[in-house]
């Protein structure tokens, strides 16, 4: 008997029918929006991630010399990945760019609620627009995403941010700042004492008397935003293009379900502009659902042609927390359509029978193992089958099949050769008198 690999994950088919729900639902926002599907390697080089965020982030990664020689990970995240196929085709791919991918990474770190060492994203992206409308377009993926998924603006909250008030607070303190730490500290802001968080900020190059003052500046309101636009060039540009985005998040129909929140900060580097979380608002998930931003220089620093890009990456586990914190996940139980019980030599016609509802899109399940009458009713009522389509020898005998409702028990002779017939879902309703 062997165990799983700790952070790593089976899912049984009642479980992977209610995964399989919410996969379906968000990559269908994306589709409506015009995000086409792309694939990515398990493998890419590490030195991909090394040169990105640094060696130490070769510390969380799956990352081993191959049969070749090669110093491979599997893949922790997909915006590198994204970046490399941007610019190996930068110039014959059509502007905007806009791409979507489901699918799993790795990454060795904690296992903690909602964080697992293999874990699931969708991954939505636009290169090549600086639009501000194009980062409210992600904006209202996100939302409506998470509103298909049957959530209202009562459970979830998404904050907004941007990088580059953030980055023009701390420059416009007479101190000499590590911007990027600073930024990492606010990032933590939620998830540390206040002491030790002011301690991190006086750590980047602040007095206790400017963190303090940087702190209060970063609980600016909407409608205070022109007071932090007057410290300097810099952020009266960046208040800027962030009213501008919320500005057309109105015009997408999603303004209500945002934000302003100016310490949400998101920790990655390659962060440039807008960025925001996503949170459960009763805050039963402690951690964020899912984030995103925009990331203006790292096609650039993949070696591409400046491009401007936006995205985010929705978690499936967070969003599954989320859900059944709501109550919008579904039951994780099978569900089957019909199944084709056969009583006697009758498979030609039970197969026709199965045949002709698959046909018409029904889930439907018939007998593979010779079982017996009360066998196949039992398997039949274990798989949540709603119609038993029972074809026994006596029953064609009279040019007759019986059609079951499993939950009501009521049941129907129907003759065989009017069966489906011109039913599109065919049931006890549509044949008894």
């Amino acid at each position: 008997m062997y165990d799983r690999v700790k952070g790593f994950r089976d899912f049984y088919p009642e479980e992977m029918q209610a995964r399989r729900w919410a996969m379906d639902t968000i990559e269908d926002v994306a589709a409506r929006y015009g995000f086409r599907e792309i694939g990515t390697p398990a493998l890419e080089p590490t030195e991909m991630y090394a040169d990105k965020s640094g060696e130490e982030i070769v510390e969380e990664l799956y990352s081993f010399e191959d049969k070749g020689g090669r110093d491979v990970a599997l893949t922790p995240e997909l915006t590198p990945s994204v970046a490399r196929m941007v610019v190996a085709k930068q110039q014959a791919l059509s502007k905007p760019i806009k791409w979507v991918s489901t699918r799993p990474f790795w990454r060795y770190e904690q296992v903690q609620q909602g964080r697992f060492r293999e874990f699931y994203q969708t991954n939505v992206d636009i290169f090549g627009s600086a639009d501000p409308a194009a980062d409210a377009e992600i904006l209202a993926v996100a939302v409506d995403m998470l509103t298909d998924l049957g959530l209202s603006a009562e459970d979830f909250e998404i904050r907004v941010s941007h990088r580059d008030i953030l980055s023009g607070l701390l420059e416009s303190f007479d101190a000499e700042v590590d911007t990027r730490e600073a930024i990492r500290a606010v990032d933590k802001r939620a998830k540390v004492e206040r002491e030790e968080y002011l301690d991190a900020l006086y750590g980047t190059g602040l007095s206790y008397d400017q963190a303090e003052r940087f702190d209060e500046l970063l609980q600016t309101g909407e409608d205070d935003l022109d007071e932090l636009a007057e410290r300097s060039e810099a952020l009266r540009e960046a208040t800027e293009n962030l009213r501008a985005v919320l500005s057309a998040t109105e015009d997408f129909g999603v303004r209500e379900f945002l934000t302003l929140s100016l310490s949400t900060a998101r920790g990655l580097d390659y962060y440039t502009g807008v960025v925001f979380e996503c949170f459960d608002s009763t805050g039963s998930v402690s951690r964020s659902v899912f984030g995103g931003g925009r990331y203006d220089d790292l096609i650039e620093g993949f070696g591409g042609q400046p491009t401007p890009a936006v995205g985010f990456a929705p978690g499936h586990a967070t969003l599954q927390l989320l859900c059944e914190r709501a109550g919008v996940w579904p039951e994780e139980t099978l569900s089957t359509d019909y199944y084709v019980l056969q009583v006697g030599d009758t498979r030609a016609t039970a197969a026709r029978i199965a045949r002709d509802l698959r046909e018409l899109g029904h889930v439907v399940e018939t007998d593979v193992v010779d079982r017996s009458f009360g066998a196949q009713m039992g398997y039949a009522d274990g798989i949540n089958a709603e119609t038993v389509v029972i074809v026994g020898e006596q029953d064609l005998e009279n040019d007759e099949v019986t059609l079951k409702e499993m939950d009501e028990g009521e049941q129907v002779s129907v003759p065989v050769d009017a069966f489906p017939g011109e039913h599109d879902r065919p049931t006890y309703a549509d044949f008894a008198e």
